[in-house]
C-alpha cells in the first residue's frame, strides 16, 4: 500500500504520492494509514536544521490521529464509504508529508532546504490544510470510538485549521546572510568568514565532513539538472557549490586538522600496511568500487565476478577452485579502505550508477560567484601550502612512488583553481608533470598527471604551450591505449582540453587518436568514457582535415548506433554534433550514407524532445540536411545540400 521510493527515484521536493485505488480494502487502507503515521512520527527524533516549527506541529497533529487510527483498528469498526473517502484523502496527504520530512532531514541537503525555505513552508501549509479539510468532512459520529479519542481528532482538526505555517524568522535571517555572502563573492569581495560561520552554525554544519556532504548533494543536484534537461537552477547551484567548497577549505580546515588528527594518523598507518595493488580486481585489474567475497575467500569487484558467473563459470578465477555457492558477500572493510585510499592520493575511482556528465561543462565555473569563490579558495590553499616549488621538486627527485603520488595529487588539487594553475606553470611545473605523465613511477601518478593537463588546458595560453611540447599528445594517446578505464578517461579529457586550441588539431589527428576513439566505442560499456570520447571526436570533426580522417573509419555506422542506444544524453548530443560536422565538411557522400539509415531520423526526433536547447538545435539542423538530400535525390539531381558556413563548436 505504501510505495517505497528510493531517494534516487525522485527529485528533491517532488512528491509522487498516489491516491489509494477503489480495490483497496478498508482494512488495508487503515493499516497503511497507521504505518504511514508511525513513519512520520519517527521523524520526531530527527534533526531539522530548518523548518523546525512547521515540521514539529505537523508531526504532532499526525501523532494525535495515529491514536485514532489505532483504536479504530483495535475495535474492528466497520468503515462506511464516506469514512473510507476521508481516509483516502488523509493517506494521500500523509504520503506527501513523509516525502517532505524526508527531504527536510536528508543528509547534505541543509543548505538547499534553507534556500528553498519559502517553497517548503508553502508545501507544509498546503498539506496541513489538506489534512484539515479531510478532518472537517470526516463523519466522526459514525465511528464508535471513545470520547477521549474523538476529542483528540477534533483537537487535531482545530490545530490544522488554525496552524500558522510560515518561514521561521531565524531561517529567513540565515537565508539573507547566504544571499549577502554570494553577492560579495560575485562582486569579487571576500566576505568575513565569521559571517558565513553563523549561517553554518544555524544549519548545524559543524565540521569538514558535514560540509563535504553538502558538496556531494549539490553536485548530485547539478547532475540532475542536466540529465533532466532543466538547467535553470544550475548556475545558482554552482554558486552554492563554490560557497561550500570555500567553507570546507577555509572555515573548517583548521578545525578538521585538530579534531581528526588521531583518525588521520590511524588511516595513514592502515594504508601504509596495505599494497595498493590489493585494491585491484583480479579480473579487471582496476580499482574495485564494490568489492565482494566469494565462497573460496577471494575478493572481486561485483560487476566483474557477476559477468564471470553469467558466462556459466563456477570456478574461482584466481584459485581455479570450484565455487560451492554464487553468493557474493560485500567486503565493506576493504571498500572503506579503497575509498580512503582514493581520497588520500586523489585517484579516480569510478562509481557505478553515477550521473553522466558533459566534460565541456567542467572547463569553466558554473556562475560568476562560483568563479570568485574558487579564486579565493585557491589563494587560501596557496598560502597554506606555501610555495609549490617543493612539490614540483619532489616529482623529479623522488624514487619512491608513494611520495610522487602524494606530490602529484597535491598539484592536481591546486590545478583546479585559477591561481593554482598560474603558480604551477610559472614555477616551472609543466615539464616535471609531463615527465610524470611519460615515466611516472605508478599508473596512478600518470593518470593524475593527465588530469592536471586537462585543468591547465582550460587556460588559453597554456593549452597552446602544452600542445607545442612534442611528446605530450603521443603520451596521452598511449595512456588511452593501454590505461585502465580511469586512465583512458583522463587521457581523453586532457586531449579534449588541448583541442580547444585549433593549432593542436593536427597533432591530435596525426598521433592516431581517432582509431583509438573508435575502438573505445566498440569495446567499452562505460557511458562517461564514451561520452568524453565523442566530445573529442566532435572537436576533431570541426575541421575539414578532422572530418576526412574520421570518414576513413567506420564512424558513419558506429555513431548512429550510439545515438540510438546510449542512455547518456551527453553521448547522444555529441553524436549528433559529430554527424552534423561530417555532413557539413564531408559533403554529399557522407550525407548519402546517413540518408540510408532509416532509424536515424527517429533518433533525431527523440533528441528534439528530450535534448538540451543546443542538442535539439543540432538535431534539427541535421534533419534539414537529410530532408534536403532526399528532396534533391527524388527530383533526379544531386545538388549541394551543405550550407557554406563555419562548423559549429562543441557546446
Amino acid at each position: 500500500m505504501i510505495r517505497n521510493f528510493d531517494q534516487t527515484d525522485r527529485r528533491m521536493l517532488k512528491f509522487p504520492a498516489v491516491h489509494p485505488c477503489e480495490a483497496i480494502s478498508p482494512e488495508t487502507l487503515l493499516n497503511s494509514l497507521i504505518s504511514l503515521s508511525q513513519n512520520i512520527c519517527n521523524y520526531q527524533s530527527k534533526l531539522f536544521s530548518t523548518q523546525r516549527k512547521n515540521a514539529r506541529q505537523t508531526i504532532r497533529q499526525i501523532g494525535l490521529l495515529l491514536l485514532f487510527f489505532e483504536e479504530t483498528r483495535d475495535l474492528r469498526l466497520a468503515l462506511t464509504d464516506s469514512v473510507v473517502l476521508c481516509f483516502s484523502e488523509l493517506h494521500h496527504a500523509f504520503q506527501k508529508v513523509q516525502f517532505l520530512l524526508e527531504d527536510c532531514t536528508r543528509e547534505g541537503a541543509k543548505l538547499w532546504i534553507l534556500i528553498k525555505c519559502q517553497v517548503v513552508s508553502t508545501q507544509f501549509r498546503a498539506l496541513i490544510r489538506a489534512i484539515a479539510t479531510a478532518l472537517d468532512v470526516l463523519p466522526l459520529g459514525l465511528l464508535d470510538v471513545g470520547v477521549e479519542v474523538k476529542e483528540l481528532v477534533e483537537l487535531a482538526g482545530k490545530q490544522a485549521r488554525n496552524a500558522k505555517v510560515e518561514v521561521d524568522p531565524e531561517d529567513e535571517r540565515a537565508l539573507q546572510q547566504v544571499f549577502s555572502v554570494l553577492d560579495h563573492f560575485e562582486k569579487g569581495i571576500e566576505p568575513d568568514s565569521s559571517f558565513m560561520k553563523r549561517v553554518l552554525d544555524h544549519l548545524e554544519i559543524r565540521n569538514w565532513n558535514d560540509c563535504n556532504k553538502e558538496i556531494k548533494f549539490l553536485e548530485e543536484q547539478i547532475d540532475f539538472q542536466y540529465s533532466d534537461c532543466d538547467e535553470r537552477e544550475a548556475p545558482f547551484l554552482s554558486s552554492l557549490l563554490g560557497l561550500m567548497n570555500y567553507c570546507r577549505g577555509v572555515i573548517f580546515e583548521t578545525w578538521n586538522h585538530r579534531s581528526n588528527k588521531s583518525d588521520a594518523r590511524h588511516s595513514i598507518e592502515a594504508l601504509s600496511c596495505i599494497n595498493a595493488e590489493d585494491f585491484r580486481c583480479p579480473i579487471s585489474l582496476e580499482l574495485m568500487t564494490d568489492p565482494v567475497t566469494v565462497s573460496t575467500g577471494q575478493t572481486y569487484d561485483r560487476s566483474s565476478i557477476q559477468r564471470w558467473l553469467k558466462s556459466g563459470n563456477m570456478t574461482c578465477p584466481k584459485t581455479g577452485e570450484r565455487m560451492t555457492s554464487t553468493e557474493l558477500v560485500p567486503n565493506t572493510t576493504l571498500r572503506k579502505l579503497i575509498q580512503q585510499f582514493c581520497t588520500d592520493v586523489g585517484v579516480c575511482a569510478s562509481s557505478s550508477g553515477g550521473q553522466s556528465r558533459d566534460i565541456a561543462r567542467t572547463i569553466s565555473p558554473g556562475s560568476p560567484a562560483a568563479a570568485e569563490e574558487m579564486k579565493f579558495l585557491s589563494r587560501f590553499l596557496a598560502r597554506r601550502l606555501g610555495t609549490i616549488l617543493p612539490l614540483i621538486n619532489l616529482l623529479s627527485s623522488s624514487s619512491e612512488h608513494h611520495a610522487q603520488e602524494i606530490a602529484i595529487s597535491a598539484l592536481l588539487k591546486l590545478s583546479k583553481h585559477t591561481s593554482g594553475k598560474k603558480e604551477i606553470v610559472e614555477s616551472g611545473g609543466l615539464k616535471p608533470i609531463l615527465a610524470v605523465l611519460q615515466r611516472g613511477l605508478s599508473l596512478e601518478a600518470k593518470q593524475m598527471a593527465a588530469a592536471i593537463i586537462f585543468y591547465l588546458a582550460s587556460v588559453k595560453a597554456y593549452r597552446k604551450l602544452i600542445g607545442e611540447t612534442p611528446e605530450v599528445v603521443p603520451t596521452l594517446v598511449e595512456l588511452i591505449k593501454d590505461g585502465t578505464t580511469c586512465g583512458k578517461k583522463n587521457g581523453v579529457v586532457a586531449i579534449f582540453g588541448l583541442l580547444l586550441h585549433s593549432g593542436n588539431h593536427q597533432r591530435v589527428i596525426s598521433s592516431g587518436t581517432i582509431p583509438l576513439l573508435m575502438d573505445i566505442f566498440s569495446s567499452s560499456d562505460n557511458d562517461e568514457l564514451i561520452a568524453d570520447s565523442l566530445a573529442v571526436l566532435a572537436a576533431i570533426a570541426e575541421s575539414v582535415d578532422g572530418t576526412l580522417a574520421i570518414l576513413q573509419t567506420s564512424a558513419l555506422s558506429t555513431i548512429p548506433r550510439i545515438l540510438r542506444s546510449s542512455a547518456s544524453r551527453a553521448a547522444r548530443e555529441y553524436s549528433v554534433t559529430v554527424l552534423l560536422s561530417l555532413c557539413k565538411n564531408g559533403g554529399s557522400e557522407a550525407i548519402s550514407i546517413l540518408a540510408k539509415d532509416h532509424s536515424l531520423m527517429s533518433s533525431l526526433y527523440l533528441l528534439l524532445t528530450d535534448g538540451s536547447s543546443s542538442g535539439s538545435s543540432k538535431a534539427r539542423a541535421l534533419m534539414k540536411l537529410l530532408h534536403k538530400f532526399h528532396e534533391t535525390s527524388s527530383s533526379g539531381r544531386i545538388a549541394s545540400v551543405v550550407p557554406c558556413e563555419r562548423p559549429v563548436h562543441v557546446w
